[in-house]
């Protein structure tokens, strides 16, 4: 239970918030430029990336654990932590708010103004799917392999990853549009604290600490990351605030 709730459901939540974003750009590809095209990339990206897991995966369990952990425990902290401050400015209003939707008509109007070549293969739409889906899948396959290798679970953590993209694909397929009502900030906030708070505690376990409570120190920490971005939140909101009042002043 332990490894899937620290396995599983992080790789879940910070594949959905990739997935989401690489979909966006598939669907705009799909209209503009044509399936065919929008889709080959796509594929050609996932097999890409499959192979990557396959290649490193098993590699990473012939190092020593200890220091398997330190160095993604370090990792998954900076990962949480990047995550984290972009969700807390955002919600506070120093950053704008991700707009799924936004982005799509951006794209599609960037597509629709390249020249459209005569091939069944439209290479332009090809690369540009291909680029979304491998460097937003890129950020998943760091996910699934830091956590699954370093919690010694891969496959629950690869479970959970396929589960987001599968999630992502068939509702893509339903509406048919880029998925804009999903709370991705939220999503990121969460994914934050989540892997702030791993990668705390496979930090300490690569250099041996001996955390109260074992595995439940992880409850204590995702409580503790929580509590200090909400705080981060508060500041950041009332900054922003009185930046604006004083332009308003002037």
């Amino acid at each position: 239970m332990t490894n899937l709730f620290a396995t599983a459901l992080p790789a879940f939540l910070a594949s959905l918030v990739e997935f989401v974003e690489a979909l966006t750009i598939v669907l705009a590809v799909g209209v503009t430029r044509g399936w065919r095209s929008a889709l080959a990339g796509a594929f050609a990206a996932t097999a890409l990336l499959a192979v990557l897991v396959l290649a490193f995966g098993p590699a990473l369990g012939r190092v020593p654990i200890s220091l398997l952990q330190l160095v993604i425990g370090v990792l998954l902290l900076f990962f949480g932590l990047r995550w984290l401050r972009k969700a807390i400015l955002r919600y506070a209003g120093a950053v704008a708010l991700h707009d799924e939707a936004s982005i799509y008509a951006k794209q599609r109007s960037l597509l629709e103004g390249a020249g459209t070549g005569s091939q069944r293969i439209d290479w332009i739409g090809f690369a540009t799917s291909f680029k979304a889906v491998a460097l937003e899948g890129l950020e998943v396959v760091f996910i699934v392999i830091a956590v699954g290798a370093t919690a010694g679970a891969l496959v629950p953590a690869s479970i959970g990853a396929a589960a987001a993209g599968v999630l992502v694909i068939a509702t893509g397929l339903v509406l048919h549009r880029p998925l804009a009502t999903v709370p991705e900030n939220t999503l990121k906030f969460c994914v934050g604290v989540m892997l702030s708070a791993f990668g705390t505690f496979w930090t300490g376990e690569g250099l041996h600490v001996e955390w109260p409570g074992a595995d439940l120190m992880l409850l204590a920490l995702i409580g503790g990351y929580g509590l200090a971005a909400a705080l981060a939140y508060a500041i950041a909101r009332n900054s922003v605030r009185a930046r604006r009042e004083l332009v308003a002043a002037q």
